[in-house]
């Protein structure tokens, strides 16, 4: 990548934008805290990433490229840049309702019979979608208990297998830290990680769900799934989407970030 350094006015907007950001909130709203420092910044980072030159137009990668090179070091800033967007992809999904409109779906369509492994499944779903087994632990064991009351399992065995469901869906996700970490530094492709992962942990997730499906269970228990809005539902679908396709880590996140906040404001 070559380019050379030309004086323009256009590449001094970005800074002002941040600055009426900040400043024009506060004095709209009175109170100067309104506007979060980091989310001016990032809208200020994306309308950057828009700009282009008219005599060298530089492609998306090459543009994070430069920015992560401005900032310090190229590896560092970027994997900071997307350990931001990650977190910001599921506070924002949290926040909407997504996570639960998951479970509430999957449960209305689960048999009473398949319960067991169902909660593997969509443990693994919403881990792989959000990209934390330790958030997706947290959000789904309080359901897994539920559901063990009322079919008259073992508690623990419930725990351990959200537990079990929250660590693979995480080791396959495109959008997990400890995957964005391993796959950048070594300069490797979301997607090639994926499959390789995929045929390590597939026969050990077969193999859980088949004896899950061998444990009896209370048939007479009723597990009734709250209401929920399918298209809360598609922000994650969107995200495995482009990463499957091979987009750019940051083109996911930031598309499945305005996704969510389209589904959530709409």
């Amino acid at each position: 990548m070559s380019h050379s350094l030309q004086n323009n006015a256009l590449g001094l907007t970005p800074i002002i934008l941040f600055v009426l950001l900040v400043v024009g909130s506060g004095i709209v709203t009175q109170d100067f805290s309104t506007m979060p420092i980091l989310v001016a910044f990032m809208l200020s980072a994306a309308y950057a990433f828009m700009l282009n030159r008219k005599d060298n137009s530089l492609s998306f990668s090459d543009k994070v490229s430069l920015f992560c090179k401005g900032g310090g070091d190229q590896t560092i800033i970027l994997l900071a840049m997307i350990f931001l967007l990650a977190g910001a992809f599921y506070a924002v999904t949290i926040d909407i309702g997504a996570r639960d409109a998951t479970v509430n779906w999957a449960l209305q369509y689960v048999p009473t019979n398949w319960l067991l492994p169902g909660l593997f499944i969509i443990t693994s779903f919403i881990a792989f979608a959000m990209g934390t087994s330790m958030g997706t632990i947290s959000a789904i064991t309080p359901i897994g208990i539920g559901l063990a009351d009322s079919l008259g399992v073992p508690v623990p065995l419930a725990v351990g297998i959200v537990i079990g469901g929250a660590m693979f869906g995480d080791n396959l996700s495109f959008v997990s830290d400890t995957t964005i970490a391993a796959t950048q530094t070594q300069g490797v492709k979301l997607r090639d990680k994926f499959k390789a992962n995929l045929l390590i942990v597939l026969p050990a997730a077969f193999v859980t769900v088949v004896i899950l499906m061998l444990i009896e269970i209370n048939g007479s228990g009723v597990v009734t799934p709250d209401d929920y809005d399918f298209w809360l539902i598609t922000p994650y679908l969107i995200i495995i989407v482009c990463a499957l396709v091979g987009m750019n880590v940051i083109t996911v996140l930031g598309v499945g970030i305005t996704s969510a906040c389209i589904v959530g404001i709409s």
